[in-house]
C-alpha cells in the first residue's frame, strides 16, 4: 500500500502556495505517495480521515487556524504522523498560536534586506537529509527566525550585518528536523517562491525532509 500525504495550501499569494504545493505534490507522487491535495484547513478536523495519513505538507503564510483545526494537526503529528514544510507556509502561518509554532520549532519574526544574496552552509553532513550535499549560494529572504533550542540544526546562514548591522555574524538554522512526540517534523526557511527549489540543493533537502519526516 502507498503512503498517504496530504497537502494544504492557501494564504498570502506572495510565497506562490500553490506552485510551490504543487511542486510538492509532484515529487511525492514521483515517490509512489497517494496525495490528497487542498485549499482548506477544515480537513484538518475530519479524524477518520486524518488517521489514514503518512504526511501533511501544510503552506499556509499569515493565515488563521481555528483552535479546532490546530488541535487536531498537532494531534495527528502527535500520534505519529509525520509533517514537513518551508518558509513563511509553515514558520509564519499563524501568528498568534504559539502551540503550533512549538510543534513546527520556530517562527519568523524579519529578513533584513529583503531578496539579498546570501551563504547556506550544510552543518550535519552525516545526516541522510542534507548528506552529500554542498554548500550554496542563494538570492532570496534570509530568515531571521525565533528558533527551539531543542531543533537538530542541518543547515544554517550568517548574517553579515549589512542590512541589520547588530546581528553580525549571528548564526541562524536554515533547516533541522524535530520530533512531535511521536511524530517527526522537517522544515528549511527556504523556499520563499517557486524559483528558489530551482536550486538542486533546496529541492533535494525538501524531498529527503518530507521523505525523513513520513510515518
Amino acid at each position: 500500500m502507498n503512503k498517504k500525504a496530504l497537502v494544504t495550501w492557501g494564504g498570502w499569494d506572495g510565497h506562490d502556495p500553490l506552485q510551490t504545493s504543487s511542486l510538492a505534490r509532484e515529487i511525492l507522487e514521483a515517490e509512489g505517495f497517494d496525495v490528497v491535495f487542498v485549499n482548506t484547513m477544515e480537513v484538518y478536523t475530519d479524524a477518520a480521515f486524518m488517521a489514514t495519513l503518512d504526511l501533511i505538507v501544510p503552506v499556509w503564510t499569515m493565515s488563521e487556524i481555528t483552535g479546532d483545526q490546530s488541535a487536531a494537526l498537532q494531534n495527528t503529528i502527535g500520534a505519529g504522523c509525520g509533517l514537513a514544510g518551508w518558509h513563511g507556509g509553515m514558520c509564519d502561518s499563524f501568528r498568534k498560536d504559539t502551540n503550533y509554532q512549538w510543534m513546527t520549532g520556530g517562527q519568523w519574526v524579519a529578513h533584513p534586506g529583503g531578496i539579498i544574496p546570501y551563504h547556506v552552509t550544510i552543518t550535519k553532513n552525516d545526516d541522510p537529509i542534507v548528506k552529500g550535499l554542498a554548500d550554496f549560494d542563494i538570492t532570496s529572504e534570509q530568515y531571521y527566525m525565533h528558533t527551539d533550542p531543542g531543533n537538530d540544526v542541518l543547515a544554517t546562514t550568517t548574517f553579515d550585518g549589512g542590512h541589520a548591522d547588530w546581528v553580525k555574524g549571528c548564526v541562524m538554522p536554515v533547516a533541522w528536523k524535530r520530533p512531535w512526540k511521536k511524530g517527526r517534523v522537517f522544515y528549511t526557511s527556504l523556499g520563499h517562491v517557486r524559483q528558489d527549489f530551482e536550486v538542486p540543493q533546496v529541492r533535494e533537502m525538501v524531498r529527503r525532509g518530507m521523505l525523513w519526516a513520513a510515518r
